[in-house]
């Protein structure tokens, strides 16, 4: 059996929306995107560190995949690079045929089920990164097994939170804590 961990960026607010860049997710008329953005230097260190060293499988949801799939695969092959692209990748779509970044996996039955036996197959830790409505099912159906989360010095207002849909959370306990100088800080909570 293997663990089920979510890794995300979010504000103080708890939006988790389009971190990277204005134009990386605008649906529902948001115009905060890239957010994170200047405090990347930072806190990219400390995700490589703390989150991106042991080897590890993705899962995603469609348009995170399609995003991560546009930039991984052409990154200088070392470090994060170097073990994301070699990392199994399942992705939750029922909209995609094709998969381009290898290696990858369509999920596409029933996703708690098909997600519940990926947990329970042999393998590294899952990790999901972004992933909104991905995030909400699984905590709706508690399949999550730790948070990994990044809150930067920032107040979006509206925008998806990571909270946002999700059914009663309990049962997490703080395993590390740390601040970066500019003010990011890294919790990382398991069950």
């Amino acid at each position: 059996m293997r663990k089920l961990a979510i890794l995300t960026f979010l504000t103080m607010d708890g939006v988790m929306q389009s971190p990277s860049s204005p134009d990386e997710d605008r649906s529902g008329d948001f115009e905060g995107g890239g957010w994170a953005a200047p405090f990347w230097q930072d806190v990219m260190e400390q995700v490589q560190r703390e989150a991106m060293n042991e080897p590890y499988d993705m899962l995603f949801g469609r348009k995170t995949y399609q995003l991560f799939a546009g930039h991984w695969p052409e990154a200088e092959d070392s470090g994060p690079a170097r073990i994301m692209n070699r990392a199994r990748k399942f992705v939750a779509t029922r909209t995609m045929d094709e998969l381009t970044w290898s290696p990858s996996e369509k999920l596409s039955g029933d996703l708690v089920t098909e997600i519940a036996d990926l947990k329970a197959s042999n393998g590294p830790l899952l990790q999901v990164h972004g992933s909104w409505q991905l995030i909400q099912l699984l905590a709706m159906h508690n399949l999550i097994d730790e948070f990994r989360l990044w809150t930067f010095p920032v107040v979006a207002g509206s925008g998806k939170r990571l909270f946002q849909e999700t059914g009663s959370l309990s049962g997490f306990v703080l395993k590390k804590l740390e601040a970066t100088q500019s003010g990011v800080v890294m919790s990382i909570y398991d069950r």
